[in-house]
């Protein structure tokens, strides 16, 4: 089910002495499978393009077609839209409300209009997905959970949706280190399961170096780049230069590179660093 942007641009509050463009001429596509990296300073125009991708917001000039749908035709049916493309926003748990877990993920499944059994299977299904037993924390308050357990709890509430597109904005966003690795392993599994196509907002260069299929790099509402991690992270200088950095791997790699070690230029993770330098100092790798 792929997602087509053509010339897309949006502007807030058109036509009024507050006009601002947030997007300007924006051509995507994004196939099925791919987890997508989107990445861009605050204001490149990242969330209003996301919020394009589930007819949230629409249009002011270009199209979106979501699975053929054209977004902004009259008269379309946003929900069936909705349907195919789940949007999780920045810190969804303070959109949590329902007295128990059970409930408020199955709030999406009940609008629409499901039989209890359908929407007692979806329940769990969605629960197992992001990993929170339906047994031991279904009848519990997402509000007794901890941030990471919220958020999963979320996640779970969109999924159950049974979308073909999750789009997560900033999914780690105010978790520890520790959530923040789990929220990641999660969305890793969650693609690897296949079926699904991510696209994942981020600030962080090291998230989405240990995720991403291809990264998309906005700044001031245009699209600049678009490529595989290891194309888009031998532009430091580029990213630099829209104020973005790029992995920690990828910094060492490039310091050690004008020291003068023999090492090739598009390393971007700590395992293939260690790994190339193990093989500079004449190591075997697979014993290291």
């Amino acid at each position: 089910m792929p997602i087509k942007v053509e010339h897309l641009s949006h502007t807030y509050m058109q036509g009024s002495p507050f006009s601002a463009t947030a997007l300007h001429d924006v051509n995507i596509t994004i196939e099925d499978g791919e987890l997508i990296g989107l990445l861009g300073h605050t204001g490149s125009g990242k969330t209003t393009l996301v919020q394009h991708l589930n007819g949230l917001v629409k249009p002011t000039e270009g199209k979106v077609f979501v699975d053929g749908i054209d977004t902004s035709e009259k008269g379309v049916q946003l929900l069936e839209v909705r349907k195919k493309v789940g949007l999780v926003f920045q810190y969804p748990e303070y959109q949590l409300f329902e007295e128990s877990v059970i409930k408020d993920i199955a709030f999406g499944p009940k609008n629409m209009g499901l039989s209890a059994e359908e929407i007692d299977e979806r329940v769990r299904f969605a629960m197992n997905q992001v990993g929170i037993s339906y047994e031991d924390i279904g009848e519990r308050s997402p509000f007794e959970l901890s941030g990471g357990q919220m958020r999963r709890v979320a996640i779970a509430g969109v999924l159950a949706m049974r979308p073909k597109v999750l789009i997560l904005d900033e999914p780690t966003a105010g978790l520890d280190p520790a959530g923040r690795r789990s929220i990641l392993s999660m969305i890793r599994d969650l693609h690897a399961a296949g079926d699904l196509t991510v696209v994942m907002v981020s600030h962080s260069m090291d998230d989405i170096a240990s995720l991403a299929t291809r990264l998309i790099v906005m700044s001031k509402g245009e699209l600049v780049m678009s490529g595989t991690p290891r194309e888009i992270f031998k532009q430091q200088e580029t990213l630099r230069s829209i104020g973005l950095g790029v992995p920690q791997a990828a910094e060492l790699n490039h310091a050690l590179l004008a020291e003068g070690y023999d090492l090739p230029d598009d390393l971007y993770t700590l395992g293939e660093v260690r790994d190339a330098i193990l093989r500079l100092a004449g190591k075997d790798v697979s014993e290291c």
